[in-house]
């Protein structure tokens, strides 16, 4: 992002004062800050505006848009943002949306590592995997969303159409992790994760989706849990929460 935006014929160079540049990846937030700082120096605005909602959400326009930066330019894009995405949100200073993005896929990448671990206890204790996915989905967890997810792309066992792919996920978690570092906050979890991942993307498993991560802790319990998408799409159908 630095090389697209300083670097050698980087945008910078084309942008005129008053201009804006609404960066929607997912980035490191000292990079965003620096970058936001360079642009200033221009008499442009730089705000970080990461985007949640994967492919589906892109192609629906159901996209969670959070903005960091200035307030004024906020406001007098936001008619533009809201063509792209149905929840667009200012959070505050630069810096701010990357932060909360972070913290989202932190959280998010995090609840998958938890589910697979406690969803091959319950196999490995002999639970049916359809019978199981049925009844924890119907609990308090269930009734969150979160476990439909499961029905994606791990029971079924189909990686290899990624709606976000594993090395992606793997820096998102990687840059959340150094995020509590410099703020000497211990992050545990984000730490097992990211090492849940890294054993994964040594499994050549990058360019798949990030969900395959879940498959290392399947791995270690000696199973191949596949549920088929027919029977998953029967519960999701039929047990309404």
């Amino acid at each position: 992002m630095q090389r697209v935006g300083t670097g050698p014929d980087g945008l910078i160079e084309g942008f005129r004062s008053g201009a804006a540049w609404f960066d929607l990846s997912t980035n490191a937030v000292d990079v965003v800050r620096s970058l936001h700082a360079t642009f200033a120096e221009k008499g442009v605005d730089f705000l970080d505006a990461p985007v949640s909602g994967g492919p589906k959400g892109a192609n629906s326009g159901r996209l969670a848009i959070w903005v960091g930066g200035e307030r004024a330019t906020y406001d007098a894009c936001k008619p533009v943002l809201d063509l792209l995405g149905d929840q667009v949100r200012y959070l505050g200073p630069s810096g701010s949306a990357s932060v909360a993005k972070l913290v989202h896929n932190c959280a998010n990448y995090g609840i998958q590592m938890v589910l697979a671990e406690a969803f091959t206890l319950g196999v490995k204790a002999g639970v049916d995997p359809a019978a199981l996915f049925g009844a924890i989905r119907q609990g308090s967890l269930g009734r969150q969303r979160a476990v439909d997810r499961m029905a994606d792309q791990f029971l079924p066992h189909e990686f290899d159409n990624p709606a976000f792919a594993l090395e992606l996920a793997h820096k998102d978690v990687s840059l959340a992790a150094t995020l509590g570092r410099e703020n000497n906050l211990p992050m545990r979890f984000a730490n097992m994760t990211l090492a849940e991942m890294t054993e994964a993307l040594n499994k050549g498993w990058g360019k798949r989706d990030s969900r395959a991560a879940m498959l290392v802790q399947e791995e270690r319990a000696g199973l191949d849990i596949r549920v088929p998408r027919e029977v998953l799409q029967d519960i999701l159908r039929n047990e309404p929460l």
